[in-house]
């Protein structure tokens, strides 16, 4: 089932798309439908359904983060910390 949505722009704005569009060999609708779905693209999560989307995603962040992660010793002390000095357990 198909709808319509109305979007509001000026002249130029539409002059400007619709040239570019026909240019892409596409109409205008489907060229706004495809800008609409790669900006989509770009700010959902990354879909992880293999292992290689897995280390994919791993060497991502290794190359995003910077710092050293704390051993595990340095992590159980923390929360030792926290529970020492948070809300008492009941």
């Amino acid at each position: 089932m198909s709808l319509r949505v109305q979007v509001v722009m000026n002249e130029v704005e539409r002059e400007a798309f619709r040239r570019q569009a026909g240019l892409e060999g596409m109409s205008l609708s489907g060229w706004l439908r495809k800008a609409a779905h790669d900006r989509l693209e770009k700010v959902r999560p990354p879909k992880i359904d293999s292992l290689e989307a897995l280390r994919a995603f791993f060497a991502e962040c290794g190359d995003r983060e910077r710092g050293v992660e704390p051993d595990w010793q340095e992590h159980l002390a923390s929360i030792a910390q926290s529970r020492s000095t948070g809300v008492p357990q009941s």
